[in-house]
């Protein structure tokens, strides 16, 4: 089994991850370790840069006993011009027992998946999905709010080049919430409604703010300095209109003062955003495990 995409996971699939992920939240808040996957092998694939997602992957496997092994990227043989292929048949003859993959293109980890016996978890494609980190959104909501179930969840800023984005529009409204993705409309992705993000925040139960993509972007937004906060951030006259026990989530890494007020993002009592990356441990735990340790 492969965790490619949200469409990868049936619903009973997902309640067990959620449902692990908060064990092991709870065992002393995702320290304890345990020797669930000792002797197993991690590779750990990241073409593009990252903090959260890479060093979250390798401390879950760390504490399930495995050994989590990364590939540097910008020293291996695709500085040669190796191709992401051989790549993948070189790692798979190592018998690695999953391979963690964040790609730029769109579509590389099932490219990847196709030739590695092991099972290969999605770190983030392109613009396309990024599983676990909705996983995590999901079980952060769920942990501070009781339920995901009936909850209005506002999605606001680059939504066209979020991969963070699509992930959520799929997992939350089969936990049974409302989801509004809103942003500038040359951020907009053809054939979602346009809605405005005082809109979609007015009332809302949770607020997730993304970043710019720019270097996604083909032309500059032409923004300037504080344009885009008072056009499209979050600020704290918007956060004032949601609902009045609403919190906040960001993905990261954050642009302060452009899609955030620092205020809110530092908030002790409505920023959920140190508690997701806490989560995004316990969540990826329960990912390796499902796949590798039955």
């Amino acid at each position: 089994m492969d965790l490619l995409s949200i469409d990868s996971l049936g619903d009973a699939e997902i309640a067990d991850i959620l449902d692990r992920a908060e064990m092991y939240f709870t065992g002393n808040r995702g320290r304890r370790g345990t020797e669930r996957l000792h002797g197993r092998i991690v590779f750990n694939v990241f073409y593009e840069n990252s903090t959260r997602t890479a060093m979250s992957f390798a401390t879950a496997a760390h504490r399930l006993g495995a050994s989590a092994i990364s590939l540097s990227v910008e020293r291996s043989s695709v500085a040669k011009g190796e191709t992401l292929e051989d790549t993948a048949r070189t790692l798979n003859a190592m018998r690695p027992d999953a391979l963690v993959i964040r790609h730029r293109e769109n579509g590389a980890p099932a490219a990847v998946a196709m030739i590695m016996d092991a099972p290969v978890i999605n770190a983030g494609d392109g613009t396309n999905e990024h599983p676990t980190q909705a996983l995590l959104d999901a079980a952060t909501i769920r942990r501070r709010l009781g339920r995901i179930e009936g909850l209005k969840i506002a999605i606001c800023g680059d939504i066209r080049h979020s991969r963070v984005a699509r992930s959520n529009a799929l997992l939350l409204p089969r936990l049974g919430a409302e989801v509004r993705l809103a942003g500038p409309p040359e951020l907009m992705p053809d054939g979602v409604p346009p809605i405005s993000i005082d809109e979609a925040i007015a009332g809302a139960d949770v607020v997730m703010m993304l970043r710019v993509q720019r270097e996604r972007l083909e032309d500059e937004l032409g923004d300037a300095p504080g344009e885009y906060l008072a056009r499209y951030g979050l600020t704290s006259q918007r956060l004032a209109t949601a609902s009045p026990e609403a919190v906040v989530m960001h993905p990261g890494p954050m642009n302060r003062g452009v899609e955030i007020e620092d205020r809110i993002a530092d908030d002790p009592e409505r920023s959920l955003i140190t508690l997701q990356v806490e989560m995004g441990v316990a969540v990826r735990m329960a990912c390796l495990e499902l796949l590798i340790g039955s």
